[in-house]
């Protein structure tokens, strides 16, 4: 069988990190995992019981999803301000194939944020388009700037090109900032003018740290071009379960749309895996033992990350304020003399700095398809929690989890290894 002589894509930056973190781990070397947004928390056992309970459904479903699963989605999305035919629902193995499907059944070009998720720009190649990288407004992650946008869309096609959709992440990876209602209406508005597609990921919306400011949808100003997705992954800390939703648009684009995505599932997955579905839509309802699992999660999520900036902050990191996920995406600029006087030049060599001299592991900007390797890193405090079921499930219930000797030994090394940053000569 003949090999392919080149790769159409690299492998994915956060998949590729976690291999070389775990040879480093199984050769005995101690290592901070904080390059993937992995959630290192143990299942609810409300959701696994409804998992082991569905394990004799074994036959293909329908293609878009169970009957149960759409309608729970519908309710989800319903009780956040958008009201959702479940006719309108698809249902994939996981967020992440679902949204190369929607670039694959959208077709073209896809605008995509700079700094943004790793794959938006591989699986737009994937799918025979090329990304058309607009980059956010500081402290605004995840949605392209509006005024940008146009200038970069109108010029795009001019050259021939033909960008169909712009992909948003609300709230965002890599910032864990969340941008303001005005720039998502404001990029909704730019959509309609352009004709675009908007692509709303939306897998973070239920983890930001105050949930009286809950994040804003496209899909409310733009109803009729907007697809917003999410799944169990984050929310629900269950990566490996792969069950994915998407919220198509209003009216006959998402009709069209529906068909379209409906064909390239038939064609790639056949339907979400069963057992799982029966889960996801047991979650998806939200009884009360799912809120308070959410809501756990949200605030550790928040007290580690606030302790882990405060940490690059004090060492001279520049960093927004981080009000949502596990994320932070530090800019060590103000360190540039001195890292450069020690033959560190750009974020790249700086990850391999951190991981080579402290065992840890974070992201390079260049990851998120920044230009020029600048000197800021994306890391992940998902991972900080505990080696155990037991030491996640005690940070999850821990009035003050800094307090907890895993996870202050973990802060106190990231927070050591930058102070040695700042203090090189």
């Amino acid at each position: 069988m003949p090999t392919p002589t080149t790769a159409p894509v690299p492998m994915s930056a956060t998949l590729a990190a976690d291999e070389i973190l775990a040879r480093r781990q199984r050769a005995g070397q101690r290592v901070l995992p904080m390059a993937s947004g992995e959630i290192g928390l143990p299942v609810l056992p409300e959701l696994a019981d409804r998992l082991a309970r569905a394990v004799h459904r074994t036959a293909y479903g329908p293609v878009t999803g169970s009957p149960g699963l759409r309608a729970a989605a519908a309710g989800y999305w319903t009780r956040r301000g958008l009201p959702t035919d479940p006719d309108r629902v698809v249902a994939g193995p996981g967020s992440k194939a679902l949204l190369f499907a929607l670039f694959l059944a959208i077709g073209g070009d896809v605008v995509v944020p700079v700094p943004g998720w790793v794959s938006y720009g591989a699986q737009t190649r994937l799918a025979g388009g090329e990304p058309l990288p607009v980059p956010v407004a500081p402290g605004r992650g995840g949605v392209p700037d509006p005024d940008l946008l146009r200038e970069a869309v109108r010029r795009a096609r001019a050259l021939g090109r033909d960008p169909r959709a712009v992909v948003v992440t609300v709230p965002d990876n890599p910032t864990g900032t969340v941008a303001p209602a005005g720039t998502v209406r404001r990029l909704a508005e730019a959509a309609r003018e352009l004709d675009l597609t908007v692509v709303s990921d939306e897998i973070y919306h239920d983890l930001v740290h105050d949930p009286a400011a809950p994040p804003d949808s496209p899909a409310r100003y733009a109803p009729e071009r907007t697809v917003v997705t999410t799944g169990l992954t984050k929310n629900l800390a269950v990566g490996g379960w792969r069950t994915g939703v998407a919220r198509l648009p209003d009216g006959e684009p998402g009709r069209v749309l529906h068909a379209a995505l409906a064909a390239v599932a038939s064609q790639i997955w056949s339907s979400p895996p069963a057992p799982v579905q029966e889960a996801a839509a047991y979650a998806l309802a939200e009884p009360p033992e799912v809120l308070a699992r959410v809501g756990a999660s949200r605030r550790l999520h928040g007290t580690v990350a606030r302790a882990v900036a405060a940490r690059l902050t004090a060492a001279g990191a520049l960093l927004a304020p981080v009000t949502a996920t596990c994320y932070l995406y530090p800019d060590l600029t103000p360190l540039r003399d001195r890292l450069a006087a020690h033959g560190t030049t750009g974020g790249t060599a700086l990850a391999h700095r951190l991981l080579d001299e402290h065992g840890i592991g974070v992201l390079p900007a260049e990851a998120f398809g920044e230009p020029g390797d600048p000197l800021r890193l994306r890391l992940a405090t998902s991972r900080l929690y505990g080696a155990t079921a037991e030491e996640q499930q005690a940070a999850l219930d821990a009035p003050d989890p800094l307090r907890l000797p895993w996870i202050r030994t973990a802060v106190d090394h990231v927070g050591s290894a930058f102070d040695g940053l700042a203090a090189l000569p």
